[in-house]
């Protein structure tokens, strides 16, 4: 399986460190690699249960032979040290509910056009569904599959809450855990693409992302998903409510 070879020294010297200690907690099982785009850049949009999972997320893409820039909120690269690695290894700032977000997707779509995999979690955040199943999302992604016109491939991943819970401060990182992710087939946005970008577009979009990775989620859990998503506006005191319980971990 080839692994990526990217230009930053820096990038090469992370992965040297952090996929044997990925390795080191993670049973993984992989699939769904043939659904890559062998020519130009492409969107790769997943889950996202748990802050590890951005880690297992960026683990698949790289042992597979892609080098992601993954969406990654300001506030990281900010701090000293994970902001001097996610600048050093091309990851691309999210300035949430500013102005200054529009940038950021423009920055993603000229890395898509020169070829590069960006790497996004359409909620935008851990999802809040009570059994861990994908939310309603973002539009951002939309926004930059459209204007691109570039691939979009739907990746379920799951598993990675068992080392570190959602909301989870302590890994659990012994015994290994099975690690499962799976990527399917592009998602078929081609009759959007002239359009207006619109919120009934975005939301077309969007919708059929997702359907995509929680079907293929559906598909790793060998359960039904609910028949909604969870949408977090609907839930006003939904943040205030989780602050009286302990966090989800499952069995």
């Amino acid at each position: 399986m080839p692994i990526a070879r990217p230009e930053s020294r820096l990038y090469r010297l992370v992965a040297l460190v952090v996929r044997p200690l990925m390795f080191s907690m993670c049973r993984y099982e992989w699939s769904g690699s043939e659904n890559f785009p062998t020519d130009g850049g492409f969107i790769a949009a997943a889950n996202h249960a748990t802050e590890l999972d951005a880690l297992t997320f960026v683990h698949y893409l790289f042992d597979h032979g892609v080098e992601p820039r993954v969406l990654a909120k300001r506030g990281l690269f900010d701090t000293p040290v994970v902001g001097a690695v996610l600048r050093a290894t091309n990851m691309i700032p999210v300035d949430r509910g500013s102005k200054a977000a529009a940038a950021s997707l423009e920055r993603a779509g000229r890395e898509l056009g020169e070829g590069a995999c960006v790497a996004v979690f359409p909620e935008g955040t851990l999802t809040r569904d009570p059994d861990l199943w994908p939310m309603e999302p973002k539009t951002g992604l939309a926004r930059i599959a459209l204007a691109s016109r570039l691939p979009v491939v739907p990746i379920a991943q799951w598993g990675a809450t068992e080392i570190l819970p959602r909301y989870g401060k302590l890994p659990r990182p012994f015994p290994r855990k099975r690690v499962q992710t799976t990527a399917g087939p592009p998602v078929d946005l081609s009759d959007l693409y002239d359009r207006p970008l619109d919120a009934a577009t975005l939301r077309e979009a969007m919708d059929r992302v997702m359907d995509a990775i929680t079907a293929q989620l559906a598909t790793l859990r060998d359960e039904v998903p609910p028949e909604h998503r969870f949408d977090l506006r609907k839930h006003p005191d939904y943040e205030a409510r989780q602050m009286h319980y302990p966090p989800v971990e499952r069995p």
